[in-house]
């Protein structure tokens, strides 16, 4: 009954240790992503086409935002009245976190 005992305190305590190395692990390791780029992704057709030259729209969205693209119209599915529009609109009212504003066009 002692072995027993000490077998379940024993895997008990690796698994607290387990689990606070994972907790660490996730502070530690947290990346941060901007939020905007989720909302500019949400705003794009979400065809995931590959027209515009990139991966799908996140990896478009993830350019627009960082500033490497400005060119809106790249994205061939998009629609400027539906698309295009709530983008600007949406990266005029949340600039940079320097305060600098995000160039796009048409």
């Amino acid at each position: 009954m002692k072995e027993v005992l000490l077998a379940v305190l024993i895997l008990l305590a690796i698994g607290l240790l387990l689990g606070l190395g994972l907790v660490v692990a996730a502070k530690v390791l947290h990346v941060k992503e901007d939020e905007r780029i989720e909302e500019v992704t949400k705003r794009l057709p979400n065809y995931n086409c590959g027209s515009c030259g990139y991966a799908g729209c996140k990896s478009m969205a993830e350019a627009i935002v960082s500033g490497k693209e400005e060119n809106l119209k790249k994205c061939k599915p998009g629609k400027e009245e539906t698309n295009f529009k709530p983008i600007i609109e949406y990266l005029d009212n949340h600039p940079n976190e320097d305060g600098s504003k995000v160039k796009v066009h048409l």
